[in-house]
């Protein structure tokens, strides 16, 4: 290779990223850095799927999961090669699993080869699955008045060996906690043979799935009965198994599964962009979320009417928003007009609710006008009483809202401009979401708007009957009284409808419900 074709050449790197045991926001400070930085990323089947939006949309994603049971998207040969590939070939290369890469996770065998091609690679630590699967199913894997010490076992070994390299005589008596990984399928062979070699066969055993994720699932026995606990309640891989007299302290420590909505499985129908404020506040409380987004966001066909007030925004009395994306693409055309907030400087400022005025607060900009009621009319009835009538009064928003704000507005004798900062778009149905809605997997539906229904109902494509059917069992929260009027029109009953209208009231109200 001559010396130019050579200094075009880029070296590529691989970084071993542990991806924590499910739950995305469990991977490091460091780990999430370096995934946004990643020109490759090739993932595992226990790592969470939510950690790819960390990656840039530019980054090739390549699944190189593996199941048990010999269910393989690629050998383990296949993914050391791709690995050393994609570096030769000068990437920056992620290669994130589940855990932590050296318990249990092949990391070492990956580093070797790598090594072996002098491939420059990191090594980032992940939270193992056996910490945070005790924990999260309430078991200290040490505690001072149970034990000091602790095992971390497969329960899978390598099937090509004629014998087992576990000193089972050793094990069964000689450390306090045990924690099995991939021990389902072995599982009766695990605890005859601890019994055999002399553990006591009343010693707690919790098995736990899907750790640290809103699908987690426990249970508890003996080693004499759990074989039989995790036939009967099907519990079946990813799962892991505790063994000592530690996981007797579940009665007491058990936190993650007593969260209000745990095991609740929400629809979210919000927009992508703002769906995430909501899916985080539920999640903490317990909720399983699918995020189904009936209304996608787009600028107007045109920017002209808005620019052309953007000009003489200093005649204007007051600036109305009445929702978090108005401000936004609002904000996002003033930018671009070369302006910032130093150009409402003329006139006062009114918002619709306080998320609203949050939104407005990320830009530096306090509202003058919040109502009392969350609506249009609350907001129409407030401007009115601060003497609004008989002023001029500026409205960016969607291209298709009721009209109750601004024809309220002009009765009382103000003059109102309405203008379009942007548009509902709305997007397919998914096939994920329609399945879970068929089999009877959705707990839960939230709306925020009029529009999120309006959407829904439509994407789904039913008549009232075909609606009645498929929603049946499912409980319905609205966040105010117009998007509840609109759901109830649509044939839909509203369980749901919190005060104040806002996100975290939605919130509570669903709990509420739950816990009733």
């Amino acid at each position: 290779m001559d010396e130019a074709k050579k200094s075009d050449c880029k070296a590529g790197k691989v970084y071993l990223i542990g991806a924590g045991p499910g739950d995305p926001e469990l991977i490091t400070v460091k780990g999430r850095r370096l995934l946004g930085r990643a020109e490759v990323v090739v993932y595992d089947y226990l790592a969470n799927r939510k950690l790819l939006e960390h990656a840039p949309a530019t980054a090739t994603l390549v699944y190189a999961g593996k199941k048990g049971g010999g269910c393989h998207s690629h050998t383990q040969e296949e993914i050391n090669q791709m690995l050393v590939d994609y570096a030769l070939a000068g990437k920056t290369v992620v290669r994130l699993k589940g855990g932590d890469p050296f318990i249990f996770g092949r990391g070492g065998e990956e580093i070797e080869e790598l090594a072996a091609h002098q491939v420059p690679f990191e090594v980032v630590p992940g939270v193992t699955s056996a910490t945070a699967a005790a924990t999260y199913a309430g078991v200290p894997i040490t505690h001072r008045r149970f034990t000091s010490s602790v095992a971390f076992v497969t329960g899978h070994e390598d099937p090509s060996r004629a014998e087992s390299r576990i000193a089972w005589d050793k094990l069964a008596t000689g450390v306090g906690t045990l924690v099995f990984y991939m021990g389902i399928k072995n599982l009766p062979s695990i605890t005859e043979k601890l019994i055999r070699y002399g553990r006591d066969p009343q010693t707690p055993v919790a098995v736990v799935r899907w750790a640290s994720t809103p699908e987690q699932r426990s249970v508890v026995g003996t080693l004499t009965t759990i074989s039989e606990v995790v036939a009967r309640e099907k519990i079946t891989p990813p799962a892991l198994v505790v063994v000592g007299e530690v996981v007797a302290l579940r009665e007491v420590i058990n936190w993650y599964e007593k969260r209000p909505l745990f095991g609740k499985r929400i629809l979210v129908t919000r927009t992508r962009e703002q769906a995430s404020d909501l899916v985080s506040l539920l999640e903490d409380e317990g909720a399983s979320c699918l995020e189904g987004a009936t209304i996608a966001l787009a600028e107007p066909p045109s920017w002209e009417a808005l620019d052309r007030e953007l000009g003489q925004l200093a005649t204007y009395h007051w600036l109305l928003f009445t929702s978090p994306n108005a401000v936004r693409f609002f904000f996002k055309r003033l930018r671009e007009q070369g302006l910032d907030s130093r150009a409402l400087a003329g006139p006062k400022i009114g918002v619709v609710g306080s998320a609203t005025a949050d939104s407005l607060a990320e830009y530096g900009v306090r509202a003058d006008l919040l109502p009392e009621e969350f609506t249009g009319e609350g907001l129409a009835a407030a401007l009115v009483a601060q003497g609004g009538g008989g002023q001029r009064i500026l409205l960016p928003r969607a291209m298709q809202a009721r009209d109750v704000l601004p024809a309220t507005l002009k009765e009382a004798g103000a003059e109102v401009t309405v203008v379009s900062v942007y548009r509902n778009v709305r997007p397919p149905m998914s096939e994920e979401i329609r399945q879970a809605l068929e089999n009877k997997e959705v707990d839960l539906i939230t709306f925020t708007s009029s529009s999120t229904v309006s959407n829904f109902v439509e994407m789904l494509g039913l008549d009232r009957d075909g609606l009645t059917s498929l929603l049946a069992g499912v409980v319905i929260a609205a966040i105010g009284p117009i998007t509840a009027a609109t759901a109830q029109k649509a044939g839909l009953t509203v369980h749901i409808q919190p005060t104040p209208h806002t996100i975290p009231a939605l919130v509570a109200g669903i709990q509420e419900w739950f816990a009733a």
